[in-house]
């Protein structure tokens, strides 16, 4: 039974632990149209869905984030990366990479994307953790290598990619700060 849209919000957590069991179709259908179906700016729709289940692929973008990652000084990347058993995408079965071309909205509208499939995949009883950490390894020479092998359309970059899977860990959802909120009234 699908949750209901609050109910996803509300008990939705990043899982960094997943079965290897493969999302079905139906799944992976009404995940991707999720993202299809969010607004964009003026409806510009400027992103690309890339699904990607090929583990060794994953293990090539992995290995190629680690390794840009560890060229810079300790204290400007991610702590993450100095575990040598650290995978960028927590071994997920499915990985999303959304790309787009550079706009002013293309970030927040991509964004808005990733949200929309991390709440379908909860409602559908699955876990996911949104990615920025793979943004490590669209650099230097293996940045145009890794777009051509992840099929995105010319003149567009990584923005930010989900993982999503059936998970193998406990995580309750964050706490909630009403510190954060300020009304005007």
């Amino acid at each position: 039974m699908e949750k209901t849209t609050l109910q996803s919000i509300r008990e939705r957590s990043s899982h960094r632990k997943y079965l290897p069991d493969q999302l079905t179709k139906q799944q992976l259908s009404a995940i991707v149209d999720a993202a299809l179906q969010s607004p964009s700016a003026v409806n510009a729709q400027p992103w690309h869905f890339t699904v990607v289940q090929d583990q060794a692929l994953l293990a090539d973008i992995n290995k190629t984030a680690a390794k840009h990652a560890l060229k810079r000084e300790e204290d400007t990347r991610s702590p993450r990366f100095g575990d040598e058993t650290f995978h960028v995408f927590y071994h997920a079965p499915t990985v999303i990479f959304i790309s787009a071309h550079k706009s002013h909205y293309a970030p927040i509208d991509c964004g808005i994307a990733v949200q929309s499939m991390a709440l379908a995949a909860e409602s559908l009883g699955l876990g996911s953790v949104i990615l920025g950490l793979p943004r490590e390894a669209f650099v230097d020479e293996d940045k145009e290598r890794l777009e051509r092998a992840l099929k995105f359309p010319a003149d567009y970059g990584y923005v930010i990619s989900i993982a999503i899977g059936t998970p193998d860990d406990e995580k309750a959802p964050h706490e909630m700060d009403p510190a954060k909120v300020s009304y005007i009234r």
